[in-house]
């Protein structure tokens, strides 16, 4: 397990919050866990509030109780709040609100409230909330100083005000701000009670590191892996995908041991089996890598899995044809060669099953990520060696299944 020493000379707070955002959110609070609450609270303020969560759930409880205490009191309450959301939400994000004030307000009373709090914080919006605190409206800047100091609150606002709702997953509130782009959003409940600010600028952070892990949970390498992660604790995540990747891959060396006496008959076999392994595996990945795309992006809508498995099954097949005229002429020049009598049925052969073995690549690399999103894992997680593990067994299975009933 990786160590982290106390050092003797006090470390700057920016190198700390550097150090901390190259690593795991357990490594992180592993690291944290050797500090003061005041300096903690200090890194993780300066931290996305998403990345902060998981950093406060992994600390240790005293180190994590001295940290709410040394934090600004709206901040702690802010952190506590974000805790009851689950994992991926909105609420997870939520930074606290600072300038919210009642509709009676003035304009005047709230720019000299304003020159207190700019002192601390960033404010864009000044919301205007009710004694339950629900959101009424919004005043921008350009409204508040322009317009007369007696004039209340309620009469310059927005009334029309957009807003997220906490309990939101992440990729449904990015599909409804993709065409809003505002600095910064209001969250609220289901009784429109506003409860913190989520900033555009931290959701595509999150959304952009979620788009980034994928070729990694492809193939098994867990979200939360960084470049820091200790050797031993990674290790750990990839170990056991690879031993699901080996237990698939005897599957594939069970099919060719069904048909072993078709290769120990026609060696020449031996020579195509990688050819349609590395075909298929491609057309397959393609496949996978639109579907999941797709499917981050919102393209997916509901009764659009059948329209994209019956594309990828037609372009299956007008690729395998396209790569299996090549191929199979290759088999056929290669049969001549060696002197095999039945050069044109083997390079029939391979032409047939490459065909059969991109449209069923194309099918899985479709049909994959659905039925994970379907019994409600992560589509990404490990759909390579699931599609791998299909297009090996397909392809390898085509041409000697083919080669035993033709070739005589």
């Amino acid at each position: 397990m990786e160590s982290f020493e106390r050092p003797t000379v006090q470390r700057s707070a920016v190198n700390l919050v550097e150090d901390v955002k190259l690593r795991s959110p357990q490594s992180a609070a592993q690291a944290l866990s050797a500090y003061g609450g005041a300096e903690v609270a200090a890194v993780l303020q300066r931290l996305t509030p998403g990345f902060t969560q998981d950093v406060l759930a992994h600390l240790p409880a005293q180190t994590r109780e001295r940290a709410l205490a040394a934090a600004l009191p709206e901040v702690a309450r802010q952190w506590q709040r974000n805790a009851l959301y689950e994992e991926g939400t909105i609420g997870r994000m939520m930074e606290p609100v600072y300038a919210a004030f009642p509709p009676q307000a003035s304009v005047g009373q709230a720019i000299e409230a304003l020159h207190e709090l700019v002192k601390q914080v960033f404010i864009t919006y000044i919301y205007v909330v009710d004694e339950r605190e629900r959101l009424l409206g919004i005043v921008t800047m350009r409204d508040l100083l322009f317009n007369e100091r007696s004039r209340p609150l309620r009469e310059v606002m927005l009334a029309e005000v957009f807003a997220l709702h906490a309990s939101m997953p992440l990729e449904e509130a990015m599909k409804q701000v993709l065409d809003r782009h505002y600095p910064v959003y209001p969250v609220v409940d289901a009784e429109g009670r506003i409860l913190g600010l989520v900033r555009g600028q931290s959701m595509f952070e999150a959304r952009a590191f979620d788009i980034a892990a994928q070729p990694g949970s492809m193939v098994g390498i867990e979200k939360e892996e960084r470049l820091g992660t200790p050797w031993a604790r990674s290790f750990a995540m990839r170990h056991p995908w690879l031993q699901l990747n080996l237990l698939t891959a005897f599957l594939a060396a069970a099919v060719v041991g069904v048909f072993q006496d078709t290769l120990d008959r026609l060696v020449i076999l031996a020579l195509f089996l990688p050819v349609l392994a590395g075909q298929s595996g491609n057309t397959g990945c393609q496949a996978l890598a639109v579907t999941l795309r797709g499917m981050t992006i919102g393209e997916l809508k509901s009764g659009a899995g059948r329209r994209l498995v019956s594309k990828e099954a037609g372009l299956g097949f007008l690729n395998g044809a396209g790569v299996g005229v090549i191929a199979g002429l290759g088999m056929y020049i290669t049969a001549r060669g060696q002197g095999a009598a039945q050069a044109v049925l083997l390079g029939f052969v391979v032409f047939v099953a490459m065909i059969g073995a991109c449209v069923a690549s194309g099918l899985s690399g479709a049909l994959v990520p659905l039925t994970l999103k379907r019994l409600g894992f992560d589509p990404a997680t490990a759909s390579s060696i699931f599609l791998t593990t299909a297009t090996d067994v397909v392809s390898m299975g085509m041409l000697l299944g083919l080669a035993t009933l033709v070739v005589r």
